[in-house]
């Protein structure tokens, strides 16, 4: 028999229940892909850990988009009511590092090895950073899509917080309703929400998509 799959819920639920709460909240690196699925989380894990929100997504296209999303996240944590403290820290727009991740996978479908390679660009440089920060923990916040790959996201992230010292929040945020919340909390604060996951390749096959529609 098939060893049972991963319940990444449960296993947020055991260290969160594990918080002592009279303590200092743990730090915890959360990489954002984009204010709406940054929604839920935040309002969700800023009640147990104390939150930088690092935008990291060198995937993204065009620059113009970039800056669209960047701005929208800074707006939704300024907004947002929370426990505990929030910041952000937004990376340079640098498009070329996702392209030489991806280099020899263009032409792969969206859900394959190519936004595998896109997860793992992502997650080394928040696991890199979360080491430097002395943070507890990292995680992102691509779990909450349902067109993301939870267990590659956190079979990636605990093989990095293997090699960076830092520990791998567990995370599979679209469970418990979390993709509603963040739908419903987007329309609240009216939060830009994009029709492509982010890189050129993804736009593409969006595009051709609407066109087969027509």
């Amino acid at each position: 028999m098939p060893a049972p799959k991963p319940n990444y819920q449960l296993k947020l639920d055991e260290i969160i229940g594990n918080i002592d709460p009279d303590s200092e909240p743990p730090k915890l690196l959360l990489h954002s892909c984009c204010a709406p699925c940054s929604s839920y989380v935040l309002e969700y894990l800023s009640e147990y850990f104390s939150i930088t929100v690092f935008y990291y997504n060198p995937n993204i296209f065009p620059k113009e988009e970039y800056e669209h999303r960047t701005c929208e996240l800074r707006r939704l944590v300024g907004a947002l009511p929370v426990k505990n403290k929030v910041t952000v820290i937004a990376a340079e727009y640098t498009p070329e590092e996702f392209y030489e991740a991806v280099k020899g996978l263009e032409d792969i479908p969206e859900g394959g090895e190519r936004c595998f390679a896109c997860y793992r660009l992502r997650l080394e440089r928040t696991a890199q950073l979360a080491a430097e920060l002395g943070a507890d923990y990292f995680t992102t916040t691509l779990s909450i899509s349902p067109y993301k790959n939870a267990p590659k996201l956190n079979e990636i992230a605990e093989e990095l917080g293997d090699i960076y010292k830092v520990k791998a929040l567990p995370s599979d945020f679209k469970k418990r309703g979390g993709y509603k919340r963040s739908v419903e909390l987007s329309a609240e604060y009216g939060l830009y929400r994009q029709d492509y996951c982010g890189c050129v390749f993804s736009k593409r096959e969006r595009e051709q998509k609407n066109v087969l529609k027509k």
